[in-house]
């Protein structure tokens, strides 16, 4: 996609006075920091629309408004089962049944909670597993907004990652929790915002002028098989599709974003009521891109490699208008990632550095450093060159594998036991790894002709595991 050169420079100009408003900010907010609790969520103070503020600009990032819509572009709605949908079912599911439970804990992180009920292996092995399964997602972000710079100023792809990569972590350095809220305060609404003007612009093209025409035509020339949103065509294809959703609403549960934003709430109410809010918010707005997906299809049949939205923006919008929109699009991506920084790097320092630091650095010193490794290793993963849509997919899948099966246990006290919970993690990792090596999509795909989805496969070893190590004790 070309643009003008003056719109380069506008649209150039424009992002780079709000990168530095968002430091501007940053910078104001440093003086809330004084403790770890502060860093890390927020003194425990946040009031309903600031904690469901920062629980839906956080998740509302590239993997909904670029990389799902994308993929719901060649796919169809079924595509949209990991994003939007399954992601704002996890929201829906977490207000109702972990919220309340996990801020009466008053933890920092998701391992305390297995220190808590497990003990120390069960800590700092979940740790472990927790860390690095946020690199894909962060990854997912940098990769995403870097495609952005391609695509409006001609960036390399490598040098507009660590661009990305500098920005977004060198605030979430600067003020932690605080900073992660305020901006996402700030982008939250820009983005929605930008959405509902893309939305309308695009359907006023699709219409000649009316937007019922617009909805008309969207639904009549989107062929049958993308129009339906659960594939029916063989049993096979149901579980598939079961199985990514199940990734995403239940992959998502045992995630250090969710237990940071439910612990930064003031009341275990406004925990919970931000957690069912900005579920149902997700779902809402979420199928806006996923609408401009299917547009996109109708409207540019023969750009089916370009990213939908922008295009979009930039075809249908004033140009004021477009550029607005394309700053209000890296709000939602920069604001997925400090909140995809933080969270394990809150992990890394409060369960693993804090644990062989020895008294030699601050607490805050240890969390400014977690956030330093945990960007530079999102870095690494997003020059692997594996696709957004990719990333974002195995990211989810290991928490679902081998955290969400204890999580649920933890929370509700059912019988904790230190090595049945160290067995389901061990064992339902393990099983993923083995998979994820061989590229088998199914349990065991070469010797067993039942194809069951490999992340199913290894979540129910993962229950298996506990309840064979819980008999034994």
């Amino acid at each position: 996609m070309t643009l003008a050169p003056s719109l380069v420079w506008v649209l150039g100009g424009s992002l780079a006075a709000y990168v530095v408003g968002l430091y501007a900010l940053c910078f104001r907010i440093q003086g809330r920091i004084q403790t770890s609790e502060d860093y890390l969520v927020a003194g425990r103070k946040l009031t309903l629309p600031f904690a469901t503020g920062t629980i839906l600009a956080t998740w509302f990032g590239a993997g909904t408004v670029l990389t799902a819509a994308d993929e719901v572009r060649h796919s169809g709605l079924r595509a949209a089962a990991l994003e939007p949908f399954g992601a704002g079912v996890c929201l829906l599911i977490a207000g109702w049944l972990i919220a309340g439970p996990i801020w009466k804990m008053k933890l920092l992180t998701l391992s305390d909670l297995f220190r808590t009920r497990f003990g120390r292996e069960a800590e700092v092995l979940s740790a472990f597993i927790m860390v690095p399964s946020y690199f894909g997602w962060v990854a997912a972000q940098f990769v995403a907004l870097a495609g952005m710079l391609h695509l409006f100023f001609a960036i390399d792809l490598s040098v507009g990652i660590l661009i990305v990569a500098l920005v977004g972590s060198g605030y979430t350095l600067l003020g932690g929790m605080w900073s992660v809220t305020v901006t996402d305060a700030v982008q939250i609404a820009l983005v929605l915002a930008g959405l509902l003007l893309l939305g309308a612009s695009t359907l006023s093209e699709l219409g000649g002028g009316s937007y019922l025409l617009g909805l008309a035509r969207l639904w009549n020339d989107t062929p049958p098989e993308l129009r339906n949103p659960i594939p029916v065509e063989s049993v096979q294809q149901f579980i598939d599709w079961l199985a990514v959703l199940a990734i995403a609403a239940l992959g998502n549960l045992p995630s250090q974003d969710i237990v940071q934003r439910i612990s930064a709430s003031r009341t275990p109410v406004i925990a919970r009521r931000a957690c069912l809010l900005s579920g149902y918010l997700y779902i809402g707005f979420g199928v806006i891109p996923v609408a401009l997906a299917l547009s996109g299809r109708i409207l540019f049949p023969d750009t089916l490699s370009t990213a939908i939205l922008p295009a979009l923006a930039h075809s249908f919008a004033q140009p004021l208008v477009a550029v607005t929109f394309t700053v209000m699009l890296v709000s939602a991506v920069l604001s997925s990632i400090d909140s995809g920084i933080l969270a394990p790097a809150a992990v890394l320092s409060e369960n693993i550095f804090r644990h062989v630091n020895g008294g030699r650095l601050s607490s805050l010193s240890l969390n400014r450093l977690a956030v330093f490794l945990v960007a530079s290793g999102s870095a690494a993963v997003a020059y692997s060159g594996q696709s957004a849509y990719g990333l974002l997919e195995d990211s989810y899948e290991v928490a679902f594998v081998s955290l969400f099966v204890p999580m649920m246990l933890a929370v509700y006290g059912w019988r904790c036991s230190p090595k049945a919970a160290a067995a389901s993690m061990s064992t339902g990792i393990a099983i993923w790894l083995i998979h994820w090596v061989t590229g088998w999509q199914y349990l065991a795909e070469p010797f067993v002709p039942l194809h069951l989805p490999a992340s199913l496969g290894a979540m129910t070893a993962s229950l298996l595991a506990y309840v064979v190590f819980r008999r034994r004790r």
